[in-house]
């Protein structure tokens, strides 16, 4: 074998090595995005339902706000009435 060929044998080696170190990192970012697109879903998720609590709580504190003025309205008028 000449060194021409050896040399050609060594830098097909080297690009096949190559090669397989691309495919193994390649394969390594495709499983850490599916894990920061899976955390991602749920962080999505948590953030929908802290914002629907919030929206709850803050409708229950206006609901109740209302009441309260409608039951002072209520006394305010009782108090007229039995004076």
């Amino acid at each position: 074998m000449s060194e021409e060929e050896k040399h050609k044998l060594i830098l097909l080696e080297d690009f096949l090595e190559q090669r397989l170190r691309k495919e193994q990192e390649i394969s390594y970012y495709e499983e850490q995005l599916q894990e920061i697109e899976k955390k991602l879903f749920f962080l999505r998720k948590e953030r929908e339902l802290t914002a629907t609590i919030i929206d709850m709580l803050t409708r229950e504190k206006v609901v109740d706000l209302q009441e309260m003025v409608e039951e002072k309205l209520l006394l305010s008028k009782k108090d007229d009435e039995t004076t």
